[in-house]
């Protein structure tokens, strides 16, 4: 006894054979750059409404600071620290606690799975944050050296070096405040770790370095700010070593380019979870 097909029976209708249907194409990863650009000025318009009152904080919190040292440090090379180490402190207030406060929040939040959707390399995320916060820190830092060198009597000749020392020092800052927000498990250890990192930057930045410790100079050689600061405050004196300047520079921009690179890692690491 044969068996019959069903498509050729009287009034069966025929089989309809289905065809595979292509994979749909994803649309191709944005370039870094352009990411990147993107990036920055949507947290720079997101941030301006919020961040601007604590940037006033900050600069407030130098000049201040300055004005308490009036009354301690005279002049010379105390005085070079002093007004550099706040200048900077500026940038510390911002690109590395507000940062990592940013990233914590962020985080425990879920809104990193906000821009894991997003065609985006993970650099472009991290590395427009952390511009767009560093960006907020130079009308502070540039208003607190000017103060600074009024009040003790420096010369305001060579106050063109922050355009090197801001987004150098800022961009190494901010790094190490976007791995910190990143890596910590919950958003009030990466506030406190945020909170350390700046008062490690005024107690090691802004306090004359000859009158530490060898112990606390050591930590002061481990602190990224401290190259900034010390860039910044040898163009006070007449006969400016300006390699020694360079080198101070480019150990920011080294450790700029580590903790940003750590950075992107851990928002890989984050955004997967």
């Amino acid at each position: 006894m044969s068996v019959v097909p069903a498509e050729v029976l009287p009034g069966s209708a025929p089989a309809i054979k289905e065809r595979p249907r292509a994979a749909a194409e994803l649309a191709p990863r944005a370039r870094l750059w352009p990411s990147l650009v993107a990036v920055y000025r949507a947290q720079l318009s997101r941030a301006r409404v919020a961040r601007i009152p604590l940037l006033f904080v900050a600069t407030f919190q130098s000049v201040g600071i300055l004005i308490m040292m009036r009354g301690v440090v005279d002049g010379g090379s105390q005085a070079e620290a002093v007004v550099a180490g706040s200048s900077i402190l500026v940038v510390a207030f911002v690109a590395l606690n507000l940062l990592a406060q940013y990233f914590g929040q962020l985080r425990a939040t879920g809104g990193l799975d906000h821009y894991a959707t997003l065609p985006v390399p993970p650099a472009a995320v991290v590395l427009g944050a952390a511009g767009a916060y560093a960006s907020f820190t130079v009308p502070g830092t540039v208003v607190t050296a000017v103060f600074g060198c009024v009040l003790f009597g420096l010369p305001l000749t060579n106050l063109w070096i922050l355009l090197a020392v801001i987004p150098l020092a800022g961009a190494a800052l901010a790094g190490l405040g976007a791995a910190l927000g990143l890596l910590a498990p919950r958003p009030e250890l990466a506030t406190l770790l945020g909170q350390l990192g700046m008062s490690a930057a005024l107690l090691l930045g802004v306090l004359p370095p000859e009158r530490m410790p060898d112990a606390v100079r050591f930590a002061r050689d481990l602190l990224p700010s401290t190259y900034g600061v010390e860039a910044y405050a040898r163009t006070f004196s007449g006969s400016t070593n300006w390699a020694f300047v360079l080198g101070d520079l480019a150990v920011c921009a080294v450790v700029g380019v580590i903790s940003l690179g750590v950075a992107t890692w851990a928002y890989r690491r984050a955004a997967v979870r």
